[in-house]
């Protein structure tokens, strides 16, 4: 049975089939007023390259894989759903004050952030739970209901309820969520002990209200498409990537859509990691996705994907805080479709605004007025207008020239090839950037790295990226083009739970803290005999939060087993807190008590055996197809060799200046450099 990936970005909507030991990729236009459109559009060129109807190509397919930025673009623009926030009396202010800090701590003409719900729809529950889980004041239920009215005259279309100390005693959290299930079922409700059982006020109240507020759009969502998936002859199963990189079933996902901010590019990392280490062997990469609105860049080490605590929508402490450890990716607005512009001090400037798939760029003939990224390499001749997709889309090369003459070429007093030049080459210092914030502020040398250059527009400047970095060598996949897709299909299917426990190395309670990593793995097991079943490997892994005293922040440590049986076993976890203390900070403090916190679980089902299958092979033609001319800013114009990647062989060099390019992506071979593919598929460039 055949198995599909696709992934909708803001530009393109990018599917990879699986069937056998075969992949193959297929792009079409993401549709922005209904993406479920795209979806399909990209369903209906498998078929037609299949030669059956859309119907017969889904009937025989057992799995949809799909990553979307629905969620969090709903967030950024803030289309999600009306929400209210219900916490303890006395704490209005949690989303408010947030825990503090700001980026410049001594400009006080940067307004102070919005709450994500305002006070105006932030209501106090009368109740108090102390920290021992204790009812210090009960629920005053006519309370909550004289609030419910408050909620259903102000047209609320979800709420969420975060009270303190809810994670020990989450009675009153449980109530409330009951009368209004009953008084308003109509009304999407999160409850923050189930969705987010930590520690830290903010951090689970953000989440609570984030969860709440994408409910209504993603379940409609996701319920659409679905239904029009079955429709149109899909009886297979339906999942969804989230942003933790790994896969869970769209119903699930509909009940927790914060799971799905992130979904896209988590995903490439695990692409990236896998063909890092079949192709290059290397043990650091850097994974750059390159779509046409976003740069996003992730650092691979020792076969790791990169994970952060603190995943913030928008700038660090002026955005908001998902609350939820996730893939550690950083976007910049820099992609094919990223718009070059002059500002008023003459000053050229690429992104962050993007032209998307609509209208698009200016050669899309789409209606698109603004110069971006990909007219540059289109006059550059580093796109074939006649091979854009395959040839499936036609590209005008004469309005790219025009627009970028008018826009920024004038302008600035170039020529035209000296303006898209010159956009190419902001656009790769801003890439740089970009990495440079992943590696050398954390001081990591970029030179022992093998850069990874997914998405369809990475090959226009990877090499150039590549060499400014100095890193080891560029690696474009075979299916670089849809790396985010490709991921999908490698990704397992996992769950993550969590418990509150505070407990103290002095004082070890053995019956306590084993009574609870004896709930979590229940609900491991559960998981896996429930949507894990069938799978080819269950692993469930534990690791506990942890700190020394008097420290206000934990780090998370591996655990051996789900058990702590004696004090030997406990003496190992604090050995693996002290060594994880020293791995992060340098230092640790062996002769120190340890505090435990949080206990967490994590089960991981693996549905299909790793990696993906390979592209057709084309034969009967030379690598070589023909040749056109190319300008680079160090030579001018030069008449380069054009190769088709599909036809080269492992281990076949093609040597800089040249073009090497699919239906799918383009990879531009900079003077000096060549270009070998490997016996994974991949291509593989060195300096």
């Amino acid at each position: 049975m055949m198995r599909l990936a696709c992934d909708t970005g803001g530009t393109f909507t990018d599917l990879v089939v699986e069937d056998g030991d075969e992949i193959r990729l297929f792009k079409a236009s993401t549709t922005p007023d209904d993406p479920v459109r795209g979806v399909l559009d990209a369903l209906a060129l498998a078929a037609q390259h299949d030669g059956v109807d859309r119907s017969t190509f889904l009937s025989r397919a057992s799995m949809f894989v799909h990553g979307t930025t629905r969620a969090i673009n709903a967030i950024l623009t803030g289309n999600t759903a009306r929400t209210a926030f219900l916490t303890t009396e006395g704490h209005p202010d949690v989303l408010v004050m947030r825990e503090g800090g700001r980026i410049e701590p001594f400009n006080f003409t940067v307004p102070y952030p919005e709450p994500y719900v305002p006070r105006r729809l932030t209501f106090e529950v009368p109740e108090r739970i102390d920290a021992e889980g204790r009812v210090v004041k009960p629920l005053d239920e006519a309370a909550v209901l004289g609030i419910i009215e408050r909620l259903r005259a102000l047209d609320v279309e979800a709420v969420g309820v975060c009270l303190l100390w809810s994670v020990l005693n989450s009675a009153h959290e449980r109530r409330i969520g009951e009368l209004l299930a009953q008084h308003l079922p109509n009304v999407s409700v999160t409850l923050s002990h189930v969705l987010n059982p930590t520690l830290r006020e903010y951090r689970r109240a953000s989440a609570t209200v984030i969860d709440a507020s994408l409910k209504p759009l993603m379940f409609k969502y996701l319920n659409g498409l679905t239904n029009r998936l079955r429709e149109a002859g899909f009886t297979g199963r339906t999942l969804m990537v989230t942003s933790g990189g790994g896969i869970m079933d769209a119903e699930a996902v509909a009940r927790a859509p914060i799971h799905s901010i992130n979904s896209g590019p988590a995903m490439a990392p695990v692409a990236g990691r896998f063909y890092a280490e079949r192709d290059v062997g290397n043990a650091v990469a850097i994974v750059a996705d390159t779509g046409g609105t976003s740069y996003d860049v992730s650092l691979v080490r020792d076969g790791r994907i990169p994970w952060t605590r603190e995943t913030w929508l928008g700038q660090r402490f002026r955005g908001h805080m998902t609350g939820f450890p996730s893939v550690d990716v950083k976007s910049i607005g820099a992609g094919g479709g990223s718009i070059a512009w002059v500002d008023s001090g003459g000053l050229l400037r690429v992104g962050p605004k993007s032209a998307g798939s609509t209208p698009g760029p200016v050669a899309y003939g789409k209606g698109g007025t603004e110069p971006t990224v990909t007219d540059c390499s289109l006059i550059l001749g580093y796109i074939d207008p006649d091979f854009f997709l395959g040839g499936a889309m036609a590209l005008d090369r004469d309005a790219a020239v025009a627009a970028l003459k008018e826009k920024v070429a004038s302008k600035l007093g170039l020529s035209v090839e000296e303006a898209a030049a010159s956009v190419l080459a902001l656009a790769t210092e801003k890439m740089v950037g970009a990495i440079d914030e992943i590696t050398v502020n954390q001081g990591i040398d970029p030179t022992s790295a093998v850069l990874v250059g997914g998405g369809g527009a990475a090959g226009l400047n990877a090499v150039a990226v590549g060499r400014r970095l100095g890193c080891a060598s560029v690696l474009i996949p075979e299916a670089g083009a849809v790396l985010s897709a490709a991921g999908a299909l490698m990704s397992e299917l996992s769950s993550d739970y969590a418990q509150m426990l505070f407990a103290t190395s002095a004082r070890f309670s053995f019956d306590k803290v084993n009574e609870v990593l004896a709930r979590l793995a229940e609900r491991c097991a559960a998981f896996a005999a429930g949507p894990g079943e069938g799978a080819l490997e269950t692993v469930t892994e534990f690791s506990v939060e942890a700190r020394y005293p008097h420290q206000i922040w934990e780090i998370e440590v591996p655990m051996a087993s789900g058990r702590i049986n004696n004090a030997a076993e406990l003496d190992a976890l604090k050995q693996a807190f002290h060594a994880t203390h020293k791995s992060i900070f340098e230092i640790s403090d062996p002769n120190s008590e340890v505090e435990f916190v949080t206990w967490r679980a994590k089960v991981q089902c693996r549905l299909r055996e790793g990696g993906t299958g390979r592209l057709p092979v084309v034969k009967d033609t030379g690598a070589i197809m023909s040749r056109r001319p190319i300008y680079f800013a160090s030579t001018g114009w030069v008449d380069a060799p054009v190769a088709r990647f599909e036809a080269m062989e492992a281990g076949e060099p093609v040597a800089g200046p040249a073009i090497i390019e699919s239906s799918f992506t383009t990879v531009v071979v900079d003077p000096g450099a060549v270009a070998v593919r490997t016996p994974g598929g991949g291509l593989r460039v060195g300096f």
